[in-house]
């Protein structure tokens, strides 16, 4: 059986059903999470997002949840207490990452890909898969399942959410070359798309309308297909008049991402000046 169909069995059992076999399949699995073998979300030029789910790797990932018991992690001046199955990575060698001392802390079933900086406090959750080249800046979050392309910066106080649950559910995507500006928010399976800037302080939900300026349209979830930040697109903090009722009677704006320009000369030398940290 392969280890998709061992994991769909196992979803289906209670945990006292699953025994020494279970513990071992899970740990497999977790390599092959911690490899990049397995992921909860990959590229698919089929899919209208440019995106697949993976269920089977969520399953996986929630079964390390119902597999475990809450232990003490060593050594004891630095204690903490979790599901013995969700320990902290262990580092592979070779790879040039760099996790700066200072709090940070990245949990076992993920991947880290080469040269990625990760700069202190910060948190990678289990099921994140974070590519070559990227750094996570100080007091970043990286959420369970989060997809994180190659040589994106996520700068400090940003906050990538995960999408564990529902399981069918796509995760927050962040492509190659994005920037993620410091105090940001990406969340509900929201994809900002190739070298998108998102300017400090932008929150992006899946429900979020997105107001481009440029190309006069407004970027919305539809149906099935995501909300997606356009490849290049720069985006800041907005607002837009309540135009009815009470809100207009008040004079009330709501918040609103609002794309300004696409990336050009000038954006790229500001952003390239973040190479320099890593």
């Amino acid at each position: 059986m392969t280890l998709q169909s061992l994991i769909e069995e196992m979803f289906s059992k209670q945990a006292q059903e699953l025994g020494e076999d279970g513990f071992r399949i899970f740990d497999e699995f977790k390599s092959a999470l911690n490899a990049g073998n397995a992921r909860a979300a990959e590229p698919d030029a089929s899919s209208p997002s440019g995106w697949r789910v993976n269920g089977w790797v969520k399953k996986g990932i929630l079964l390390g949840f119902r597999l475990g018991r809450v232990v003490s992690f060593p050594p004891a001046e630095f204690q903490f207490r979790d599901k013995h199955t969700y320990p902290l990575k262990q580092l592979p060698e070779g790879q040039n990452i760099r996790v700066v001392p200072g709090g940070s802390s990245i949990r076992d079933g993920c991947y880290i890909g080469k040269n990625v900086t990760c700069m202190p406090p910060m948190y990678v959750n289990v099921g994140a898969y974070v590519d070559e080249g990227t750094m996570v800046d100080s007091h970043a979050l990286v959420g369970s399942c989060a997809q994180i392309g190659r040589r994106v910066h996520i700068s400090a106080a940003a906050q990538i959410g995960g999408v564990l649950e529902p399981i069918g559910a796509l995760p927050v995507i962040i492509e190659d070359d994005a920037l993620v500006g410091g105090n940001c928010g990406v969340y509900e399976g929201a994809i900002v798309g190739q070298g998108a800037v998102l300017a400090a302080g932008t929150i992006i939900t899946g429900s979020t309308p997105v107001y481009d300026l440029v190309r006069d349209t407004v970027h919305r979830r539809q149906g099935d297909a995501p909300l997606k930040i356009p490849p290049g697109a720069v985006v800041v903090p907005g607002a837009r008049a309540v135009t009815q009722g009470r809100g207009k009677d008040q004079g009330i704006s709501l918040y609103t991402p609002v794309i300004i320009k696409y990336r050009d000369e000038k954006t790229d030398q500001a952003v390239r000046l973040e190479d320099l940290l890593r």
